[in-house]
């Protein structure tokens, strides 16, 4: 009987249907002996795992001005040369230079209302990838790897977290305690494959070269090196299905449409989100496109109007693509920095750090886009109504994903961790 239950199962592209299971495994299935309780939690979990959900975050690197991307105040005082424009939705204005982003404003929630203590990139930079302050007795788990270990598909042949970034991964984005099985795969030349990832040899031959090296593992594990060898048989167990998976064709872009790659933009952060779509249609659970170059104490405005030169037609086209594909209500996209910069303009004509006040942006996943929660006073010094933390703002991401944000893993020492360490979903983003 529970083979037939089974095989009554309506199968998606990436696992179960939610509806279909919930239908067809009845309570009378269960209390019939046919499927114990552990079996059944054991199959919801499984099928929460391949409801498709997905989040894309895109990082920009240094802490973007609140007031030249998506809570400008032309015409005042703290308002510098920046002039607004309108978007898709009547009533909401952004910053010029983000006429994209405008025109699918339809499917963007705006917290212009984001505050927070933490004004040192480092350690803010830490906060805002893992939802914790540095310490120096844990590595916390990024936020993205805790997503990947909740809903991602440990039978994936490709990593179910990836970075896009040329530099050093952030502080903070990487697994922490979790272990390599949540690192982060690194992708540093969006559009080209990976370096390494074609076979010099046939099949065969790659896989005796495995087992050779399995046998010197195990002589070295006997001598005492069983952790290190662990960790390098499952980073090497990974790789290796990942150079063999036909899923591999995920990083070729050549079979995009050349009008599509060029709305992306041929920098790489356009490319990065090109990339971003396409591993979240192959499977990956989490994906971070970085762009760099936000940290503006000197001539903010001409470096913010050169970074949404890339960043503004990337993020928008990336969101009309999922919203084309069917793929955005169960992908969510969010636009974010470590923080915000002063209102008041310094003598270098740039802006410094100011976590007190700072916006984010967010798309797809079931938020209800068209809206701005929260604001800011006239002259940006303070938020003016509906504050937003930081572990608000995780605890609404994990809405979105079907995450339970209060799950907790436990630390090498023994120490309970909750993904989410306080904080309440933002009811407005799914009303």
């Amino acid at each position: 009987m529970t083979t037939t239950i089974l095989e009554d199962i309506t199968l998606t592209r990436r696992g179960v249907s939610r509806r279909s299971f919930l239908h067809t495994l009845s309570a009378g299935a269960v209390a019939a002996g046919a499927v114990n309780f552990r079996d059944l939690m054991a199959l919801q979990a499984d099928e929460l795992r391949k409801d498709g959900r997905a989040m894309i975050l895109l990082w920009m690197e240094g802490g973007p001005s609140q007031l030249e991307t998506f809570d400008p105040k032309p015409g005042t005082e703290n308002g510098g040369p920046t002039e607004a424009i309108d978007t898709a939705v009547s009533g909401i204005r952004i910053a010029k230079g983000w006429e994209e982003t405008a025109k699918v404003m339809k499917d963007v929630a705006l917290i212009r209302s984001m505050t927070n203590k933490e004004g040192q990139h480092q350690r803010a930079r830490y906060q805002l990838h893992t939802g914790y302050l540095p310490s120096g007795s844990v590595r916390h788990p990024s936020l993205g790897s805790c997503i990947a270990k909740e809903i991602g598909d440990p039978k994936s042949d490709l990593p179910t977290i990836c970075s896009v970034t040329r530099g050093q991964v952030a502080s903070g984005s990487g697994a922490g305690f979790l272990g390599v099985d949540y690192e982060p795969f690194v992708i540093q030349n969006p559009g080209q494959m990976p370096q390494n990832v074609t076979l010099t040899t046939d099949k065969s031959r790659f896989e005796r070269r495995q087992g050779l090296l399995g046998k010197l593992e195990h002589d070295f594990a006997g001598r005492g090196g069983e952790t290190a060898v662990n960790d390098h048989k499952l980073l090497y167990e990974k790789t290796a299905k990942l150079v063999l998976s036909p899923h591999v064709k995920a990083f070729d872009f050549s079979s995009e449409p050349a009008d599509l790659k060029k709305r992306y933009g041929e920098t790489d952060f356009g490319r990065g989100c090109l990339l971003a779509r396409r591993l979240v249609e192959h499977g990956v659970t989490f994906v971070e496109v970085r762009s760099d170059g936000w940290d503006t104490h000197q001539e903010n405005f001409s470096a913010v109007t050169r970074n949404a030169g890339q960043v503004d037609p990337g993020m928008a086209t990336l969101i009309a693509d999922l919203k084309d594909r069917g793929m955005l209500d169960r992908t969510l996209v969010v636009w974010m920095g470590e923080f915000g910069r002063t209102p008041r303009v310094n003598p270098r004509n740039g802006r410094d750090h100011y976590p007190r006040v700072f916006n984010a942006a967010i798309a797809g996943g079931g938020i209800r886009g068209g809206q701005v929660i929260g604001g800011s006073s006239p002259d940006g010094m303070a938020i003016k109504d509906d504050p937003v933390t930081v572990p608000d703002l995780f605890a609404s991401i994990c809405k979105s994903l079907k995450v339970d944000p209060t799950k907790e893993n436990l630390s090498p020492i023994g120490r309970p961790l909750k993904i989410v360490d306080g904080g309440s979903p933002v009811a407005k983003l799914f009303g």
